[in-house]
């Protein structure tokens, strides 16, 4: 029976986030759907990096709240923390979460098979390896989404207790004295702050000028100014030659032009590549580029008509959870001959869970300028805000860019860029107003509660549109 051949209207390749949504998507519209995943569903995001992350981040936040519960009139003494502890609790959160997919796939009557696929050619698909090895499915179409998994650096072999990958990071049960992060990025900045929150002695190593190089200028310097605060060493133009493992543990990592840099352990974190080796056979027609990742349109087609691609595995696009999600609506309204706008990339939202937050969408103040638009920029810091003084954490910025019109004034907004306190759970209003094309008065027209962090938002667009109250 392994053997036979068995017919889908869709057979997606992969259980992550955009193959687990497509797989939902496509059942909810009434399509009969199979999906292939070779380890746990709901992917690297649910099992070895976004919602693991998070766990850990928000202990570290507890942690900074009891160390500064004195302000606000507790005696707690010395913050002893287990980590085991925190482990096992992102553990039973990640069970939770990977039992809700799995059920919302069974109850939907998604066919789910354990195992690697390969995609041969007239939208064949093999399991080739695990418990359903031998399993053979064609589909009318066919999803791949394959992920990602963490890049490494030549010459730091990953082992798990020195040099590490997020994969490896996410499964310790107690934490170093000392560390580096190699890579000042999304992720690296989050462990950064993590580790540094926790009590860790943290130096990042970045190759760029500056972390969060993806960011608008000033929020990373935000960052990049609050890390140094909090005693986290900061190298960047970083030019890595090679580490050496110490007798008794540890390594010491060299730089070219710059001392060497002890540590207990070394975070590698510098990326993802696509899985897609292995993935494709003879004559399937998906084309893949030479960094390994599949190439799909607008619609998420590939060259073959009938495959399509969502996620991480995808060419061109940012490697975010909630970015998977919104190709696979995209991809299964295509496969029904629905109406649908493609994903505006420059758009999405992004959120980094760093200390403090970091939060964007649409286009930093150098982007708009280098594609051609005169600008009107506000910005609003958070030290002023009421409820930022209430809580205690004033360090941030709230950035606004529109485009100007010919009489001077700001138009459409075309980006929000925030760092500061909780900022990944406000910038609702700012997605929408950017991928609304909103003006800045239109925008500014919306009230925000008071006392609100989000007033800081709701300032700067009254600036923006001309008059603020508490910003110039």
């Amino acid at each position: 029976m392994a053997n036979d051949v068995q017919a889908f209207d869709v057979v997606v390749i992969g259980g992550g986030p955009g193959g687990y949504a497509a797989a939902l998507y496509g059942a909810a519209a009434g399509l009969n759907v199979a999906l292939v995943e070779r380890d746990k569903v709901g992917g690297t995001c649910l099992h070895r990096g976004c919602v693991p992350a998070k766990e850990f981040l928000e202990t570290a936040h507890v942690r900074r709240t009891l160390e500064h519960a004195g302000a606000f009139g507790f005696s707690t003494g010395a913050v002893k923390t287990d980590f085991a502890v925190s482990q096992a609790r992102k553990n039973e959160i990640v069970d939770k979460l990977h039992k809700g997919v799995s059920g919302l796939l069974k109850g939907r009557k998604v066919t789910v098979f354990e195992g690697t696929a390969r995609l041969d050619a007239n939208q064949t698909v093999v399991v080739v390896d695990g418990a359903d090895a031998g399993v053979v499915a064609t589909g009318t179409n066919v999803i791949l989404a394959a992920g990602s998994v963490p890049r490494t650096l030549p010459g730091f072999d990953v082992d798990g207790t020195i040099v590490l990958t997020s994969d490896e990071f996410l499964n310790l049960t107690s934490l170093p004295a000392t560390a580096a992060v190699i890579g000042g990025g999304a992720i690296g900045s989050e462990f950064a702050s993590m580790l540094c929150d926790m009590g860790t002695k943290v130096t990042i190593l970045e190759g760029l000028p500056s972390i969060l190089a993806g960011c608008d200028t000033e929020v990373a310097t935000v960052v990049q100014r609050s890390f140094k605060k909090r005693g986290i060493d900061i190298v960047t133009s970083a030019k890595i030659t090679g580490h050496t493992p110490g007798k008794k543990g540890g390594t010491t990592i060299h730089l070219d032009g710059a001392d060497d840099v002890a540590v207990d352990m070394v975070v590698v974190s510098v990326g993802r590549r696509p899985r897609s080796e292995s993935l494709l056979g003879e004559g399937t027609g998906v084309e893949i580029n030479e960094r390994g990742f599949v190439v799909a349109d607008g619609f998420m087609r590939t060259a073959n008509p009938n495959v399509f691609a969502v996620g991480d595995i995808v060419a061109g696009t940012p490697q975010l959870a909630h970015v998977g999600f919104a190709e696979a609506v995209v991809a299964i309204k295509t496969i029904i001959g629905e109406s649908v706008v493609p994903v505006d990339y420059d758009r999405v939202p992004w959120a980094i869970y760093s200390n403090p937050e970091v939060a964007f969408c649409g286009l930093t103040e150098a982007a708009a300028k280098e594609r051609g638009y005169d600008v009107v920029v506000k910005k609003d810091p958070f030290g002023g805000n009421s409820r930022a003084q209430i809580i205690g954490e004033t360090d941030g910025v709230v950035k606004v860019i529109a485009e100007k019109r010919a009489d001077g004034t700001a138009g459409q907004i075309l980006g929000v860029h925030m760092a500061g306190p909780w900022v990944t759970e406000q910038l609702g209003a700012g997605y929408f107003a950017v991928n609304w094309e909103a003006t800045a008065e239109e925008a500014a027209a919306l009230i925000q509660p008071h006392p609100s962090l989000s007033e800081t938002f709701g300032e700067t667009l009254l600036a923006l549109a001309g008059r603020g109250i508490h910003v110039g």
